[in-house]
């Protein structure tokens, strides 16, 4: 898996990680500015909705659309619904946190994955294989982890002993209380649904070979979720018209970042599994300390660090699992195809007749 071939699609895959940073450390800003959650995932995913729509135009007119049955409108209709709830349950968790502990928490995608893995059959588990105790010791020190960055704090870190630019802690006044522990549960619930989200973009892309298709349709009743919960949320509907030029900034970057990430990730899904993409969430912590420190005034917390740490341990233990695992696969594979083409070879080879078979022996 971590052949040469490979290098491309990890690079890939990273920098999707850094622009979903990105999204939540310039959408945690927004909503200090007044934008709300619900309508932030409303607009966004509306945005790229409307700007999908023409590419995918152009797309398949040179690649034929495949077949769409009422069974895979169901499926795309449930993909919509988990990434809408995921969407929404991680800008409210990040308002009454930070954008560091929700990279923090996105560090339990792996475990959480491969146990729906696990229960959707898309992972094995053999208690008798390294592999699969390797991915099971990982996935139960990943959530230990994450209840620590959740329920312990700790003494506050000082990284730069500079303070940030004004213009960013004066964006920032105006923010809604911090709550550590609601904050907390509710970007763990959001990684519950992403964990949905990945299984279910498997289950679609395996299928349905058009992953621009995959993301618009499921944006349309992604839009629909997002604005129908955001009309009953919010009371004041002066939050629909924002008016403040960061909140333009984070709605376009987040529809740019939605879109390119959706269609990635549904690909990576389709190729090499839902665990695959979800292995690379943990980078997100390494990202979001840099940015929350740097540019939003975060403080960092040894809770966070001794969290992250257990995390990040878990997450390599399943990655390592998962390496071994698909290694045996291969060479399993190519054994397999070494056994046909032997046996293809004895078929072929003229058979041999004893010298004397079936002939006449005059005395």
């Amino acid at each position: 898996m971590w052949e040469g071939k490979m290098v491309g699609l990890i690079l890939l895959m990273m920098t999707m990680e850094v622009m979903d940073v990105t999204c939540n450390t310039i959408g945690k800003v927004a909503m200090a500015n007044g934008l709300s959650s619900f309508i932030f995932t409303t607009y966004t995913h509306g945005i790229a909705f409307f700007f999908l729509i023409p590419f995918a135009f152009l797309y398949h007119r040179s690649n034929p659309v495949p077949p769409i049955s009422f069974s895979m409108i169901f499926r795309l209709f449930l993909l919509g619904s988990a990434c809408g709830g995921c969407s929404m349950l991680s800008f409210v968790g990040i308002r009454y946190s930070s954008p560091t502990l929700a990279s923090a928490m996105n560090n339990l995608s792996p475990a959480l994955t491969f146990l729906m893995g696990i229960l959707f059959r898309m992972e094995n588990l053999n208690l008798r294989a390294h592999s699969s105790l390797l991915k099971l010791v990982g996935t139960f020190v990943s959530i230990s982890g994450a209840f620590i960055v959740t329920f312990y704090q700790g003494l506050p870190i000082i990284i730069f002993s500079t303070p940030p630019a004004e213009l960013f802690h004066s964006l920032l006044r105006g923010t809604a209380e911090p709550n550590w522990v609601l904050g907390g549960f509710l970007l763990f619930t959001s990684c519950v649904f992403l964990s949905i989200s990945l299984i279910i973009k498997t289950w679609i892309a395996r299928e349905f070979r058009s992953e621009v298709l995959i993301t618009v349709i499921s944006f349309f009743f992604e839009v629909l979720v997002a604005g129908l919960v955001a009309f009953i949320a919010e009371e004041d509907k002066s939050v629909w018209t924002p008016n403040v030029q960061i909140i333009w900034i984070a709605l376009l970057f987040g529809a740019l970042e939605v879109a390119l990430v959706n269609i990635v990730q549904t690909w990576a899904c389709g190729k090499k599994g839902p665990l695959f993409v979800a292995m690379f969430k943990p980078l997100q912590m390494i990202i979001a300390v840099i940015l929350g420190v740097s540019f939003l005034k975060d403080v960092l917390h040894l809770g966070s660090v001794i969290g992250g740490t257990i995390i990040g341990i878990g997450f390599y233990t399943v990655m390592k699992g998962k390496a071994e695992e698909e290694m045996k696969k291969e060479g399993d594979e190519s054994d397999d195809e070494s056994a046909v083409l032997h046996s293809s070879e004895e078929d072929a080879s003229p058979h041999k007749v004893p010298l004397l078979h079936n002939q006449n022996i005059d005395v």
